[in-house]
């Protein structure tokens, strides 16, 4: 029996309202998968092992370095508790002291959600349960810390990008032409900001001036060396680019600048085109390497203490000519030094045996840098890496 009118009448839904039900639902469906699109953008599984392997590693190594380890248990359970509060500590003492009191009270509103209290009432027992108050003020006080912790990552970081765009603007985003010649350059940070200098430089009387040099240390102290003997070396250049005045001159910049940890390494040569004449100095830095059309690989350089660590340092310079078709590889150490995922380094070995087969100085730069990458497969870089390829044609 159908029932019309009356404050009792049931309205029967039509397919207008069907329709416009529908599509409120598709609607807020396909706001929710817009949501969790941007919520997971770039995430992939292989970041996931990462995270959970090679940086909760590293994330203990470095909250833990403070800690006195030494007398990590044995047994598994007192090892793990033991983990657990050198993790604590290590946490709370990386915090200022207003934050850390925070996170103390955090932890124990954890704790005390975690207990329940019986009283008894008229010889009854009732049960006070405060376990969701005191969960939800330990997520809101873990959660507001770590939006005061982000604060002050985004504000450094944006420092460091003003840094690394300066640290940018001192290396040559390209470099000058020598007639007979073909050069090739590449240069990759293991920090925000790098210790690895490089550059090519036209002399007025026509020579070339080749240089690649590493800062001691990493990341932003390793920035301001490198922008002190940038600084200097030009000033040396343009005063006398001999190799042994340039090297002189700025190891007593480097020695009068900081302590005995403040040094830098460093191949300087002065080629004269027409002759393939390379005047040079090799002060600490790993020696690069010259092939010879004939495939022959030489060494250039000789034992030598880096730039900066003492007032006085003497620094022989050396020549070699380079002939048509020959090809001149300067590097950084970062280069052979770089690891895998199972600490083997990629090698000098490595490097020589990729220069035994022909090609032009873009292929072989090329090919260095992707037998490189092959090597870490994704492992992240430990130290800077600059590769300077020169080919006489």
């Amino acid at each position: 029996m159908e029932t019309r009118g009356g404050p009792c009448a049931v309205r029967q839904p039509t397919q207008g309202s069907d329709r416009m039900i529908g599509r409120a639902g598709r609607a807020a469906t396909n706001r929710l998968k817009s949501f969790f699109d941007d919520f997971t953008a770039g995430f992939t599984t292989e970041e996931l092992r990462q995270l959970l392997g090679r940086d909760a590693r590293q994330a203990y190594r470095v909250i833990t370095r403070e800690q006195d380890l030494s007398a990590t248990p044995t047994n598994w359970l007192r090892r793990t508790v033991f983990q657990v509060k050198v993790v604590f500590l290590g946490l709370a003492h990386k915090l200022t002291p207003a934050r850390r009191v925070l996170f103390g009270v955090a932890i124990l509103a954890a704790l005390l959600g975690m207990l329940r209290f019986n009283v008894e009432v008229d010889s009854r027992h009732v049960t006070v349960d405060f376990s969701p108050f005191w969960f939800l003020l330990s997520v809101t006080i873990l959660v507001f810390l770590l939006a005061l912790e982000l604060v002050d990552r985004v504000l450094v970081r944006d420092e460091l990008e003003v840094a690394r765009e300066l640290q940018r603007d001192l290396l040559p985003s390209t470099v000058p032409e020598i007639a007979g010649y073909e050069l090739a350059h590449s240069y990759r940070t293991a920090n925000e900001i790098g210790g690895d200098y490089y550059d090519v430089a036209t002399l007025p009387d026509g020579r070339a001036a080749l240089v690649v040099g590493d800062a001691s240390g990493h990341g932003m102290a390793a920035g301001l060396l490198m922008a002190i003997a940038n600084a200097a070396l030009k000033l040396a250049v343009e005063v006398d680019p001999d190799p042994e005045r340039v090297a002189t001159l700025l190891n007593r910049v480097l020695f009068r600048t900081g302590d005995t940890r403040a040094f830098m390494t460093l191949f300087y040569g002065v080629l004269e085109p027409v002759s393939g004449t390379l005047r040079y100095v090799c002060a600490g830095h790993p020696f690069p390497l010259l092939r010879r059309s004939t495939g022959e690989v030489l060494e250039l350089g000789t034992g030598s203490l880096p730039l900066g660590v003492r007032e006085s340092l003497e620094v022989a310079a050396h020549e070699v000519a380079v002939l048509p078709g020959d090809l001149l590889v300067l590097y950084s150490d970062g280069m052979p030094e770089a690891v895998n995922a199972a600490g083997d380094a990629f090698g000098y070995d490595a490097m020589r045996a990729l220069l035994a087969d022909p090609g032009s100085v873009g292929r072989v730069h090329d090919r260095l840098l992707a037998a490189l990458d092959a090597h870490t497969a994704g492992e992240p870089l430990k130290d800077d890496v600059t590769l300077v390829v020169v080919a006489r044609m």
